[in-house]
């Protein structure tokens, strides 16, 4: 990796951590479940998805992908903190909460991901 790729991919790095910081400090819990970690993973996926069909249509250097994709989406979503949760949960013998926080971070991001994808080559194609 060369001097200024680093330099794309700290920077990235740097925006996505502070937002989820700023994101999950304060916790938010809709009865047992933890939207915190549900709400970073969703519109980080979004976001990649926006970033993936913008990065197409602008032959974006791959630079641009090591800010936006690995950095700042990579450190703004957790896949860490999502596990966490659901260990939590299934310690705690709420099985109920554990399926519905798995189906929603990976049904919502994937959904959000491909919203973002289709969202981007709509506005682009008209």
């Amino acid at each position: 990796m060369k001097g200024l790729e680093f330099v794309f991919l700290a920077a990235g790095s740097v925006f996505g951590a502070f937002l989820r910081y700023k994101i999950t400090e304060s916790p938010l819990l809709f009865n047992t479940l933890p939207l915190n970690v549900l709400i970073v993973n969703v519109i980080g996926a979004f976001i990649l998805g926006v970033f993936i069909v913008l990065s197409q249509q602008w032959n974006l250097d791959g630079r641009y992908s090591l800010f936006a994709a690995v950095g700042f989406c990579g450190s703004l979503t957790t896949m860490s903190s999502f596990a966490l949760d659901s260990s939590n949960l299934l310690e705690n013998n709420q099985y109920g909460t554990l399926a519905a926080n798995i189906v929603a971070n990976i049904s919502l991001s994937i959904g959000a991901l491909i919203g973002g994808k289709s969202l981007m080559s709509a506005l682009i194609s008209n």
